[in-house]
């Protein structure tokens, strides 16, 4: 069914709000799947926050221009399935991954980040990103990392002295338990 102007209008402000705002997006070749496949596919991606959206070729490239993905207009060929990603760079990415890993009719045409068009193959890169609460954990463990090695500098003279305290009184230990049963065994 064909749409109308205004209808067409509608779908170009709406992706190009989506775009405006996203910060990744890959494009893949949905010919062959079923709606059944789809909707999975777009329930999916919206409970990993992924805006997915079949589209007209001429209509996403009307739709991305002035946006970061722009570079993605002379990609745009054949039946195509546009995933943005709304707040993970990655999220898109893994979804697409995951969802051809089943479905081997949905195959990658384009992956883009950072408002630089990347060949269909780093799509593996792109969903191996980690996720925002991945990134601030290792951010974190990598500013806590200096301290605990200063802590334990700091910690470390007082350590060794109760090394060798308890190592002398052993010593002793081990020392007056052995002349007393030279003492014994003399006596």
């Amino acid at each position: 069914m064909a749409l109308r102007l205004e209808d067409k209008k509608v779908v170009v402000a709406e992706v190009n709000a989506v775009a405006a705002k996203a910060l990744s997006v890959v494009g893949a070749e949905n010919r062959g799947l079923t709606v059944t496949q789809m909707t999975a596919l777009r329930a999916k991606a919206r409970s990993e926050g992924v805006y997915v959206r079949i589209v007209k070729n001429t209509l996403a490239r009307k739709a991305v221009a002035g946006t970061a993905f722009e570079c993605i207009a002379p990609a745009l060929k054949g039946p195509i399935v546009l995933a943005f990603s709304q707040d993970d760079p990655g999220a898109a990415a893994r979804i697409v991954k995951a969802f051809a890993k089943d479905n081997d009719k949905l195959v990658t045409m384009l992956v883009s980040l950072g408002g630089q068009l990347l060949a269909a193959k780093d799509l593996d890169r792109v969903a191996s990103m980690p996720t925002r609460a991945q990134a601030l954990s290792q951010l974190l463990g990598v500013l806590k990392a200096p301290i605990a090695k200063f802590v334990s500098t700091l910690a470390a003279p007082n350590v060794k002295l109760v090394r060798t305290l308890v190592a002398v009184a052993e010593s002793k230990k081990t020392h007056s338990n052995s002349n007393g049963a030279e003492q014994a065994a003399a006596g």
